[in-house]
């Protein structure tokens, strides 16, 4: 698996080396580039670098690349749009890309449907709080007030239909319990 990943990020570097060649053979094509505004693109770039060790037999290179493509992603967002007041909430969608990696890196592993498991709980966390955090910074707008109450409905109601094995056996005249 080793040996596929030296070819994979060889490759990348071969063509990275082209592409850095043909811009500073032919400048008019570096000026219709702009890479000054695409920066963020080489962040995305590095990402995929790590997501393609994983694939090719470095499960735990998950982790690192969906954070890396994450941040990258979101900066290209960023500097497309000039919304860098973003990272007032955008902030919360780090943990998200932390249980992305640990989803990911569970599915290329044989055995391991709890990383997938903990992975999703922490990507659903990460998006609760980019909605509470997006909607007091005003991304939601009005109705993030009722996106509360369904979170603190869904979090009431969610253990009401789970009993379990000691309140399956419990004697129900047992006034003590």
């Amino acid at each position: 698996m080793q040996k596929h990943t030296s070819i994979i990020v060889g490759l990348v570097l071969i063509l990275a080396g082209l592409l850095f060649l043909l811009l500073q053979a032919f400048p008019e094509v570096a000026a219709r580039i702009d890479l000054g505004s695409q920066w963020p693109l080489f962040i995305v770039g590095i990402g995929v670098l790590f997501l393609l060790g994983a694939l090719f037999g470095t499960p735990p290179l998950a982790v690192p690349g969906t954070i890396v493509t994450g941040i990258g992603a979101l900066l290209t967002y960023q500097n497309a749009t000039g919304n860098w007041a973003s990272w007032a909430y955008a902030w919360t969608l780090l943990p998200g890309f932390v249980g992305l990696g640990i989803m990911l890196m569970g599915a290329l592993d044989e055995d391991s449907r709890s990383q997938i498991r903990d992975g999703g709980r922490l990507l659903l966390i990460s998006l609760g709080l980019f909605v509470v955090f997006g909607g007091f910074f005003g991304a939601i707008g009005q109705f993030w007030p009722v996106l509360l109450i369904v979170g603190g409905l869904l979090l009431l109601f969610r253990g009401r239909g789970r009993q379990t094995k000691s309140d399956e056996t419990a004697d129900p005249l047992d006034k003590s319990a």
